[in-house]
């Protein structure tokens, strides 16, 4: 079983002609609402390729709690421990160009009142994978992390965004996934230089680095390597990390060993980035299967 600790917003989608430089403003022609932040995404994307995923975060009493909270739903994922809080939902602000590049803004609202204890320790365990991200508190997701690895749990850390995680909490994780600019964000706090190899070095966990459209690196102590992306006509790239981390995850809790599940991740992102949207552009299992040949 997948427990994802993490983020729930509604995203607010600006397709524009360019993105717009400080000062500016690009008029688009319309605007999408979907459900997105980067944990409720990850558990999608984890939930479509079959994962059994249950979600521990909060909404608030708001408007946009049951829009945010229904591609989750309709997936599957169990959202018993989803708390409703008297503060707004997340929300994020998502502007998008032609080529696929996007800026985002995001308001955290009750995604920084989402506490460790919502996870109760009958369900951490040698049968559960902790997946996690950086946008609820820290404090709270280190000592998860920490309760986690006492009990024997597989830990997945997007450390995204960027952000000072307890190092020992970093440390104890299974898997780490950073993207370029949080690879060197965190090699400079630690010291060390950002690629894939550096961080592992230091941290001595597995680290996958994703590089966008260079693919990704890997240093891991079953070796080092690096994989292309996976080729495709780029619409958007707005959740395509959330993507490749949800189904890394799905991978590894079905017992995918590390390179497998990785490559079967790097897939899944590239169909992501080949349709708009965040968690509707997620792929589901035979999809990804399909595009895999298998």
């Amino acid at each position: 079983m997948i427990v994802c600790f993490g983020s729930i917003n509604l995203d607010l989608i600006f397709p524009l002609p360019a993105l717009p430089l400080p000062g500016q403003t690009v008029l688009g022609k319309a605007m999408r609402i979907e459900p997105g932040g980067k944990g409720a995404n990850q558990a999608v994307a984890a939930a479509r390729d079959g994962g059994q995923v249950l979600f521990a975060g909060a909404v608030g009493q708001d408007s946009l709690a049951d829009q945010a909270l229904a591609l989750m739903r309709e997936a599957g994922v169990d959202l018993s421990r989803v708390k409703r809080c008297d503060t707004s939902t997340g929300c994020a602000s998502i502007c998008v160009d032609p080529q696929g590049g996007n800026h985002i803004a995001v308001a955290s609202g009750a995604n920084l009142l989402a506490v460790q204890a919502q996870v109760e320790q009958g369900l951490l365990g040698p049968a559960t994978t902790l997946l996690l991200q950086a946008e609820t508190d820290l404090a709270e997701t280190a000592t998860l992390i920490r309760r986690a690895k006492a009990a024997g749990a597989r830990i997945v850390l997007n450390l995204a965004p960027a952000a000072a995680l307890a190092e020992d909490a970093l440390r104890a994780v299974d898997v780490l996934v950073v993207n370029e600019d949080e690879g060197r964000w965190l090699g400079e706090s630690l010291g060390s230089a950002g690629d894939a190899a550096s961080l592992h070095a230091t941290l001595g966990v597995p680290v996958v680095r994703t590089l966008g459209g260079d693919g990704l690196e890997v240093a891991a102590p079953c070796g080092a390597w690096s994989m292309p992306v996976h080729k495709v006509t780029v619409v958007d790239t707005t959740a395509a990390g959330d993507c490749f981390t949800g189904v890394l995850a799905a991978g590894l809790d079905r017992g995918l060993d590390l390179k497998t599940a990785i490559a079967r991740a790097n897939v899944a992102a590239g169909l992501c980035c080949s349709r708009a949207g965040s968690q509707g552009s997620l792929p589901r299992r035979l999809e990804t299967d399909a595009a895999l040949g298998v």
